[in-house]
């Protein structure tokens, strides 16, 4: 059986991690210095769409793009732009910016509402066609 359940990893998270809203992304939005990190899966962004000019970095492969010493290094992610990651809403990405931080990555935050948060509070987004 689950020992620590999702409500309280998220919890725990969001102890030691920045979270911005919706809004405060948007403002940042356009920055050269912001990276906005999208983890959704792929079909997410195909059905529901993307913010412009973000970076799609699946869940799962995020530790390994970050990290210099992986062979699956992305140069996006050592740049030392602040990191803004989202998710759909707000879960996923409170997850992986604790593991950024645990990393020792600094500037990084997340989107505490998500895409959803984004389009709701009036973001611009892009459809994703699929390859």
């Amino acid at each position: 059986m689950v020992k620590k359940g999702i409500k309280q990893l998220i919890a725990e998270a969001n102890e030691v991690i920045d979270s911005i809203s919706a809004e405060e992304a948007i403002a940042l939005s356009g920055n050269d210095n912001v990276t906005i990190v999208d983890l959704r899966d792929i079909r997410e962004l195909y059905r529901e769409g993307r913010i412009p000019d973000s970076v799609h970095a699946p869940r799962g492969m995020l530790e390994f793009w970050v990290d210099p010493d992986s062979p699956y290094h992305k140069p996006v992610f050592a740049t030392g732009h602040r990191m803004v990651l989202h998710c759909a809403s707000g879960w996923r990405s409170a997850l992986a910016a604790q593991t950024l931080v645990n990393m020792g990555v600094e500037n990084v935050c997340h989107i505490d509402s998500g895409f959803k948060g984004w389009k709701d509070a009036g973001g611009d987004t892009e459809t994703v066609e699929k390859k």
